[in-house]
């Protein structure tokens, strides 16, 4: 009977472990280095997997029991305010499997000693079973996509990149070409290899004249991998900056990782922002400078682009200076690919706003502006200066920037503290230095999101206009 109870508290204890080591792994996009080395709750990682095994291997009996039924208790707890929850698919129930396994397996070659020392080792097991077998899947689908691409000859693929900015380039030219096209784009914010991979196969239509591509990195390499799958015809890339700049170390490493996207054995055409500094060829043409008169307000955009000679002006109903950017990538990809001035000023009229980024709501008497998908500073500063104007009260939700420098935070609480009435820090990683800095709003410091709510119901009033600027879940 006694073994059999070690053996319940001991799986349980590891299946415990196990769910929040594949929880981290999935935040993080399942990259190891990325849960060990930019995990930006470290505090996490020591009150459910650290403390909890130091206390697995020096205690015993009783105490053991009830600290292992502790640990679940607040495993369980903690997992239910979280606001990303981990999501069954395929690979956590496989890797799920290769765990339960493994423990089963090494309970039965041995007893005793296997449940103190036998605890890390299931998952070392189970980790490497799943990258094992994962590589294997993925390389298999990702042949099958690339297949799929290649009998498709008389399809143009567009692929965009950007440090921000990207998912509103890709949606405003969908929309645009769509006027003379049958357009498909990836979904979402998908633009991971295995992303896109998985709505090549699963998604992309039969007839589809046009495939834009949205594409995303952490590491260097990334973009080269997804630009010799999908071989774009055409690639823009948008604005670099220092967005994941934890990641990539410099600027010029984000430069060269963007700038992955032009290695296309079938690349026709590449639009380059001018923060790339790259230098021009027939085929690679540089853009940003003949974009003139911008004007935002809460009300649209407006501005010109100098093309071919000759100044054309353009409108859209969106919010934000920094659109003309987004929108200037559009009108040349459309242009390519024959649509004319006439036709894409009409469309670019018709243009609605990227949920979540800058986008209008009303509501209760109060102005929301929804920018919670906006995450760097040229982007953040651009929309502070759009509400600035607003005569009312003036209050923002925000965590700062996250995966940026210290600099970028404490120039944008400046800001923050010169336009807003009321300032409500959310998160915990930039909050110190975002209080330190914003020193004339009145402040409201907010760990716990899910009080967010009812916060904003007391704190806030009819006519009051409210910007939530970023977002970040929990785990950052």
């Amino acid at each position: 009977m006694a073994w059999f109870i070690e053996a319940l508290v001991h799986f349980g204890f590891v299946i415990g472990l196990g769910y929040y080591f594949i929880l981290a792994m999935q935040w993080y996009g399942y990259r190891l280095e990325r849960v060990l080395f930019h995990f930006n709750r470290y505090d996490w990682h020591l009150y459910f997997f650290l403390l909890p095994l130091l206390a697995y291997y020096f205690l015993e009996g009783l105490f053991l029991y009830g600290v292992c039924g502790l640990y679940l208790l607040a495993l369980f707890l903690w997992n239910r305010k979280n606001d990303k929850k981990l999501v069954l698919t395929a690979r956590i129930k496989r890797f799920f499997l290769f765990l339960v396994l493994a423990i089963l397996f090494q309970n039965l070659l041995c007893v005793g000693a296997c449940f103190k020392f036998g605890v890390i080792i299931p998952l070392a097991i189970a980790q490497l079973l799943s990258m094992f077998f994962e590589k294997m899947l993925f390389l298999s689908y990702q042949k099958e996509a690339e297949k799929k691409l290649a009998q498709r000859p008389s399809m143009k693929v567009i692929a965009i990149t950007a440090s921000y900015g990207k998912t509103s380039i890709k949606n405003f030219l969908a929309s645009i070409l769509s006027k003379e096209f049958n357009v498909y784009h990836t979904p979402r914010s998908v633009n991971t290899l295995a992303g896109i991979v998985k709505d090549i196969n699963n998604d992309l239509p039969d007839t589809c004249d046009i495939y834009i591509v949205e594409a995303g990195a952490r590491m260097q390499g990334d973009i080269d991998e997804i630009a010799r799958c999908v071989n774009p015809h055409i690639a823009v890339v948008g604005r670099i900056g220092e967005q994941h700049i934890e990641y990539f170390k410099t600027l010029e490493n984000i430069r060269n990782t963007k700038m992955e996207m032009i290695h296309s054995n079938r690349l026709q055409k590449a639009f380059i922002h001018e923060s790339a500094q790259i230098k021009e060829t027939p085929t690679i043409l540089s853009f940003g400078s003949e974009i003139k008169e911008v004007k935002a307000s809460l009300d649209g955009l407006t501005f010109s682009m100098l093309l071919e000679g000759k100044e054309e002006h353009f409108s859209a109903s969106l919010l934000g200076d920094f659109n003309a950017i987004n929108l200037a990538a559009c009108v040349h990809v459309a242009r390519e690919l024959g649509m004319s001035i006439e036709m894409i000023q009409e469309a670019m009229r018709e243009l609605k706003g990227v949920e979540h980024r800058l986008q209008k709501i009303e509501a209760g008497g109060k102005i929301i502006i929804d920018d919670s998908f906006n995450g760097n500073l040229e982007g953040m500063l651009s929309s502070y200066e759009l509400v600035s104007h607003y005569e009312g009260r003036k209050v923002i939700v925000t965590p700062g920037i996250v995966e940026s420098t210290e600099e970028a935070n404490k120039c944008l609480a400046e800001k923050i503290d010169a336009i807003f009435d009321v300032v409500i820090i959310t998160g915990k990683s930039n909050m110190p230095i975002l209080d330190l800095h914003v020193k004339r709003a009145q402040k409201i410091l907010l760990s716990d999101k899910s009080e967010l709510q009812a916060l904003l119901a007391e704190q806030t009033y009819a006519g009051d206009l409210i910007l939530f600027s970023n977002d970040a879940p929990g785990f950052i």
